[in-house]
């Protein structure tokens, strides 16, 4: 694929053989990216974990301080009371029978989905397609809570969720580059002390191997691993 010439003018600048500290590298890609959208930033971290052995799966779920910069469009599972509670936190969608219905049939226009415990034999219906867009609700994710109203400002207000991939690599967004340099920063850094502190315990060697920021249309910048410490 044909790389933009602002993507190789950014790339020419950028030593691929140094780690550079956070800040410097999160000031590199706000000077050098121009595009017609607002580009989001996002932080890759190749671990040293084995994803094919379950005790080695990391994931987590981190409150970015600033926000992803996205809107982001909640569904809600619930009934009764719960409904008018859902709505007034928020929440772009609440319902049970009829929104799965919507989704059978091809409905997917929102980004979080949460349950109320007893919605989740309901919810199982269409499993194999939430799943595998990474929506399913869980225990483990938070988003099978009788606390909706909580969940839902924490998803607007910039919650996230992140799991390695088979390749032992972790991927996620911290934010859009329009925002502050600093407050990118704050956010990369909270999102990569998450990453640190979801270390398994199998894990043996070295955990983090590399981490590497880059915005949607840009080349990466290596980051010093020592921000991981």
């Amino acid at each position: 694929m044909k790389k933009s010439k602002n993507y190789r003018s950014l790339a020419e600048k950028i030593d691929r053989s140094k780690e550079y500290e956070i800040s410097e590298a999160v000031t590199i890609l706000k000077g050098g990216i121009k595009t017609k959208f607002d580009s989001s930033l996002e932080v890759h971290m190749n671990l040293g974990v084995d994803p094919k052995y379950s005790e080695q799966v990391v994931r987590g779920n981190v409150v970015l301080p600033h926000g992803t910069g996205k809107t982001v469009r909640v569904l809600v599972f619930c009934k009764g009371e719960l409904e008018k509670v859902a709505t007034a936190a928020g929440a772009d969608y609440a319902g049970a029978e009829e929104l799965v219905t919507k989704i059978q049939g091809g409905w997917m226009d929102f980004d979080q989905v949460i349950a109320t415990p007893d919605m989740m034999p309901l919810v199982g219906r269409i499993a194999r397609v939430l799943g595998p867009r990474g929506l399913m609700p869980s225990p483990k994710a938070g988003t099978v809570t009788m606390n909706v109203a909580q969940v839902i400002k924490e998803l607007k207000g910039g919650k996230i969720a992140f799991r390695v991939d088979k390749g032992g690599n972790v991927h996620a967004p911290v934010g859009k580059l329009s925002f502050a340099a600093d407050k990118l920063v704050e956010n990369a850094k909270v999102l990569i002390d998450a990453v640190v502190k979801a270390k398994p315990p199998t894990s043996k060697g070295v955990y983090v191997r590399s981490i590497t920021i880059a915005g949607t249309m840009s080349p990466g910048v290596r980051v010093d691993k020592a921000v991981a410490r």
